[in-house]
């Protein structure tokens, strides 16, 4: 008796709307730039260039330094932007903004050494930020109304009395 049970038991599926799923991964693109960048780190003779001013072929200044964190400050605010900004300023923003990282990231290999590890950042940091511009872009339309919709929630079981209850209740457009 309890076997059958468990066979017919279902795992709960929740939806999770679209801004949850953009802020993950501009997470997880962050965590990729940081991980590329401090296993790197490991590199022999890396440290040695790093603690004589030199970082590729760039002198370690403020302005590099500048730079740099402006480049990560961006990803780093699409977490916050992603779940903040209304849809349509939203839609756009990680369109725009994750077109214009897969770029940063390409370039980012080039001259590199280690060209197996450094690809496979490259590609996995290109494909994050591909399902950033696909989610983003396929956004799904609603039709509009005055109150607010929860961004998460979960599957509950609806008898057809209670869904011709909450039809009722809705606003007629």
């Amino acid at each position: 008796m309890n076997e059958s049970r468990q066979a017919k038991r279902e795992l709960e599926d929740v939806k999770v709307h679209v801004k949850l799923k953009l802020a993950a991964l501009w997470a997880s693109v962050m965590f990729m730039y940081v991980y590329v960048d401090v296993i790197g780190f490991f590199r022999p003779g890396f440290i040695e260039d790093i603690v004589a001013g030199r970082v590729w072929q760039f002198e370690i200044t403020q302005t590099w330094a500048l730079a740099a964190l402006a480049l990560m400050t961006i990803p780093s605010l699409m977490v916050f932007l992603s779940l903040a900004l209304p849809a349509r300023a939203n839609r756009w923003t990680n369109i725009v903004v994750a077109a214009l990282y897969v770029p940063y990231s390409i370039v980012n290999v080039i001259g590199e050494t280690w060209v197996l590890y450094f690809s496979f950042g490259v590609i996995v940091e290109v494909a994050l930020l591909a399902v950033v511009i696909r989610y983003a872009w396929t956004w799904p339309a609603t039709e509009s109304r005055s109150a607010s919709v929860p961004i998460f929630s979960a599957a509950q079981p609806v008898g057809a009395a209670d869904l011709r209850r909450q039809r009722a209740e809705m606003p007629s457009s």
